[in-house]
């Protein structure tokens, strides 16, 4: 109802936002996601919830050739460590041995053989990494061992909070730690005008013909959220909501004020 109200085809920052604006940090991480294309190996990506790790991995592979790259993406971590290497060749279009040694073998072959014959390289997207299992963190690196450990032939990204960085350096994960090309951690976006700039883009993508938040509404909304574009998108929502029912067609320091306040 306050989509229709408001002319908007979608949130302004939901997941429906294909095109993201950036402040610099996404030009930032692609340039590092190129050199693991590159130069195959691990990369880490951390970020606080909210902050559009997800959102901003797919805007970067939805851009791959899919005739040089083959992207392969989980969010289904929560698992033990062999149910997790099943559920990788289920991804990867295998059968799965019941036995980890066959499934290993399964995986290892399927992999060199998209590298060694084919051309493509495998690149596997692992989110919500910090749900892993301390044990498959500590034997992946064993995994990722090909022809004595000379050559790489798949590029992983581990995605997660903050915290699977710290859990990654703990001297029990130092293998995997040693592997790790490229580190990034994305930001809040915390100052005043990259702020307005984020709010006004996500406005324009959603379809919006007009102004509907002052400066200052954007400010409060800044604060509340501290940065973070999916908490500025609940206020936004809500707010949008509320002013809606009010038969209000813009979105005032008052209305802002209440959608924060309800969200507490």
């Amino acid at each position: 109802m306050y989509r229709q109200f408001f002319g908007l085809k979608h949130d302004p920052l939901g997941k429906d936002c294909t095109k993201l604006w950036d402040s610099g940090q996404i030009a930032n991480f692609e340039k590092q996601f190129k050199w693991l294309l590159q130069s195959p190996g691990i990369g880490l990506l951390t970020a606080d919830p909210g902050l559009g790790k997800s959102a901003m991995l797919h805007q970067v592979t939805s851009a791959l050739n899919p005739n040089q790259y083959l992207v392969y993406y989980t969010s289904e971590t929560d698992f033990g460590r062999l149910e997790f290497y099943r559920h990788l060749a289920v991804l990867m279009g295998i059968q799965p041995s019941s036995r980890r040694s066959q499934l290993w073998r399964d995986l290892k072959g399927h992999i060199s053989q998209l590298y060694t014959q084919k051309n493509i390289l495998p690149l596997l997207v692992v989110d919500e990494a910090q749900n892993l299992q301390a044990e498959f963190l500590r034997d992946f690196p064993s995994f990722l061992n090909f022809v004595f450990d000379s050559k790489d032939y798949i590029t992983v990204w581990l995605v997660g909070h903050t915290s699977l960085a710290k859990f990654i350096d703990r001297p029990s994960n130092i293998a995997l730690a040693s592997r790790i090309q490229v580190r990034y951690e994305l930001k809040p976006i915390t100052d005043s005008e990259p702020f307005k700039k984020l709010i006004l883009h996500a406005f324009e993508q959603a379809g919006c013909v007009q102004t509907l938040l002052p400066d200052s509404a954007i400010d409060l909304i800044r604060l509340a959220s501290k940065g973070n574009p999916r908490l500025a998108n609940h206020v936004i929502v809500t707010a949008l909501r509320l002013a809606a029912d009010k038969n209000i067609n813009h979105l005032p320091d008052e209305i802002i004020k209440e959608a924060i306040e309800i969200l507490k």
